[in-house]
This record gives C-alpha cells, structure tokens and sequence, in this order.
C-alpha cells in the first residue's frame, strides 16, 4: 500500500486512538489532535518521526484551518482526513436543554465540517485524497434517549453522502464510518448525560440508561478491528459512501430503514396525492 498522511482528529482514546495506530502499525504518517497538551507526548510516542500530535478543539474554526494549514506546511499534503472528534450525549429531548444541543452539533457536525473544510482544497487541487467522516449507526436509525446524538450524526451522513457526489469527478473519495456498540469510553466516562426530571420517562428510559452504563466496557466491537476496516476500504477500487461497523450495527440499521420503508410502502399513495397534474420531476441523482 501507498504511504500515506493521515490527519486523524482525537486521538488520545477510543476509535481515534485505533485510527492512529492502525494507520502508523501500517507504515503510514498521522497527524492527531487532542484535546490536552499532555496528551501529546503520548501519541508521538507511538511512532516518533511519523506520529505528529498537535492541540486543537474542533470546535474553534480558526484554529482547525490554522492546524491543518500548518501541517500541510511542516509535515506534508494530507491524503487521508478521519475526522473522528466528537462525543456523545444521552438524555430524553424534553429534559435536554438547547445548550446541550448546540454543544453536541458544534462538537460533532460543525468541528466534522470545518475539518473537511480544510483539506478539501488541497485534495481538490491534487485530484486526490479521502475523507472520512466518523458519524455511528445513530446516523441511519435512532433509539430513545440519543435524540441529540442521533441528530448530530445524521447530520453527518447527510452532509457527507452529498459532499461524495460532489466530488466524485475531482479524485476524491468521501466514506462516512457509520459504528455501532464498540469497547471504548464511549458510554462511560466520555459520555454527557443529561439530569433526569421529568417521572413521565422512568419506565423507558431508565432501562436503557442502566443498560449502556452496564455494558460500558463490555461492547461488541474490537476497535483495532475497526482500524483495520478502514485501512481495507482506504485500498479499495470502489470504497464505499456507507461502512457500516458491527454486527449490532448491521442488525439495527436494517430494522430502522425496514421501518422507514414500511411507512413509505403504507403511505405511497397519499404521498403521491399531493402533486400537481402537470408538475416536472426532480431529475434522478
């Protein structure tokens, strides 16, 4: 395989940490952020001279167009972005606050976008380069009590299916990591959990609360395996927009689409009640 640049963001744990070390295992460069400056003698030590760590909150626009820019500068054209920061939030809508829903979109879709911002250019201008975008299964289906995460990772699938189709004819390809349940400090330590307030939910969502926290560390998915995953669709002819990840993720995703085809299937007809007679069609995609 090609060596490669990789810009992989939030790499101190987690998927990202896999990201990093799958890549680096594999003779590739990676540029990681991380959140603390004590993070970063950790991650250069993994592979020093190709693992590159810089400080960066995704959150602050102009500091990822000046990382990114920089190290384009110092280390070398990014080939591969995997913007993989975020986190997530769990708590029903009605006790959720709208400043837990602005933190969960500047986090995981405003930080995804200004990353891909970025590199974009310098991808475009080489005819060449991929990016992926860390959303979850949350994107494609939703379970009670991630309406705030689940809105934030479809925003991602739906930002970066179109984005794909944009620049399908400029060399670069775009692929959306879509994981279900993996053994990382997702639920646990890393998750934000809303107060609860409202009796009204106890009985379904303090089920599915005590739950995640139990299998907190206990997960399905191995995230080296994950890392090797992409690594694999990196070298494919034809990767693809969606990468599913986990069997879990494979069974939930198919029965939240099955449901959403069921309601179209069910409701076609008073869909096509509401068209003019002599109305054009939207062109096919």
């Amino acid at each position: 395989m090609t060596k490669r640049t990789f810009l992989i963001t939030g790499v101190s744990s987690g998927l990202g940490r896999a990201f990093a070390r799958g890549a680096l295992a594999a003779g590739h460069t990676v540029v990681g952020t991380v959140r603390g400056a004590g993070d970063l003698e950790a991650f250069e030590a993994l592979a020093p001279g190709r693992a590159h760590g810089r400080q960066l909150d995704v959150t602050d626009d102009a500091a990822v167009f000046s990382v990114v820019a920089e190290a384009e500068r110092t280390v070398g054209p990014i080939d591969v972005l995997i913007a993989n920061a975020g986190y997530g939030h769990e708590g029903v809508f009605e006790e959720s606050s709208m400043a837990e829903l602005r933190a969960q979109f500047d986090a995981n879709v405003f930080g995804v976008a200004a990353t891909v911002h970025a590199v974009l250019p310098g991808m475009r201008e080489r005819r060449s380069g991929h990016v992926f975008a860390v959303s979850s299964m949350g994107g494609l289906m939703s379970v009670p009590g991630l309406s705030y995460y689940c809105a934030s990772k479809y925003a991602v699938v739906g930002m970066m299916e179109a984005l794909a189709k944009e620049v399908a004819g400029l060399g670069v390809r775009v692929t959306v990591i879509e994981p279900g349940s993996f053994r990382t400090a997702w639920a646990g330590r890393s998750m934000v959990r809303s107060e609860r307030s409202i009796a009204d939910y106890d009985e379904l969502f303090a089920p599915i609360r005590d739950a995640r926290e139990a299998a907190s560390g206990n997960q399905l998915g191995d995230p080296d395996k994950a890392a090797e995953a992409v690594l694999r669709v990196l070298g494919a002819e034809k990767p693809p927009v969606h990468l599913v990840l986990g069997s879990d993720a494979l069974r939930l995703v198919a029965n939240g689409r099955a449901a959403v085809d069921a309601d179209i299937e069910a409701w076609q007809e008073l869909s096509r009640s509401t068209d003019f007679p002599d109305g054009h069609q939207i062109a096919a995609n």
